[in-house]
């Protein structure tokens, strides 16, 4: 009695995988009309389901017979499709989705499939959706782990860089100087408007040569702050916490490229720049008005 007791216990555990990879197709339709439901619970089930039995179908080895050939290779590139749209799957049903349930269905994502394209978009809303929800803890370790994966990914670039900042400025600008070549390059994702794509785009390169700007300037690394600093002054405009420093290090970068070149154009523009700062209530607004009284004086005794 207790080997057909062990052998029906074997069939009732196969069975369901069975009838998945038998009836893939079946799967993937009501895989698909769960995602048109918007029904979370099934898809995330279905997912988990039907994933790995299209990885299996993918992965099955060429037949010897070259007859079988043909089917074969359909077999594995519809498998492939359905692969891939179990990501899709995820993803677009995240992303309609309250933070929280964004959270459990990219984190799902994440580890099922941590290279899918689909996560190059959904990192943003992700990192986003688990400040909202009490995780923002985990934000930095998260992008970290991303970023191995996507070295371009703006959402990421910009979390880690504005995350070094203070604790390692070396990492930080060498992340803002990725983030910025990375913005130049990208194009308009299909899932953002075009207004939308250029007020992120515009956010993101203005953090990115503000923060590569300040730390040059720290470094007295005087022309790449002037560069990376002028570049971030239009897209900064407005936000004081960001003008107020990026004007405190142009005054600094053109006084000592002034006296460098014994220039007096660049020292006069030098001491505007740090009365601008001095305007801004912060940390370099006292320090700003000094310098720009300094740099007064030697602009006056230039020819």
């Amino acid at each position: 009695m207790k080997l057909p007791a062990l052998s029906m216990a074997i069939v009732l555990l196969a069975g369901p995988a069975a009838v998945f990879a038998d009836n893939l197709d079946d799967a993937y339709q009501k895989l698909k009309d769960a995602v048109a439901g918007k029904d979370v619970a099934l898809v995330k089930k279905l997912v988990a389901d039907v994933f790995p039995l299209a990885c299996e179908a993918a992965a099955a080895p060429a037949p010897k017979d070259d007859d079988e050939k043909p089917a074969w290779t359909n077999r594995v590139a519809n498998a492939k499709s359905i692969e891939d749209y179990t990501e899709y799957a995820l993803y677009a049903t995240a992303i309609q989705s309250p933070a929280a349930v964004l959270v459990d269905l990219i984190s799902t994502l994440e580890q099922q499939s941590p290279k899918s394209k689909y996560l190059d978009e959904a990192y943003g809303p992700y990192l986003v959706a688990l400040s909202q929800t009490g995780a923002g803890s985990k934000v930095t370790s998260i992008a970290e782990k991303g970023l191995v994966n996507f070295p371009e990914n703006e959402d990421l670039l910009l979390v880690l860089a504005d995350s070094a900042l203070a604790k390692n400025p070396d990492r930080a600008l060498a992340l803002a100087n990725r983030l910025t070549a990375a913005l130049t390059r990208h194009s308009k994702p299909q899932s953002i408007s075009a207004p939308d794509w250029e007020r992120k785009r515009s956010a993101g390169l203005g953090r990115g040569y503000w923060i590569a700007g300040v730390i040059y300037g720290a470094k007295s690394q005087y022309v790449n702050a002037d560069k990376s600093l002028r570049a971030a002054l239009p897209l900064i405009k407005g936000n004081d916490s960001m003008t107020g420093p990026a004007l405190f290090f142009l005054g600094m970068a053109n006084y000592n490229l002034g006296k460098m070149t014994m220039n007096k154009a660049k020292i006069v523009e030098a001491a505007k720049f740090s009365e601008q700062s001095a305007a801004i209530a912060g940390a370099y607004t006292d320090q700003a008005r000094h310098n720009a009284l300094v740099m007064k004086a030697e602009a006056d005794k230039m020819r």
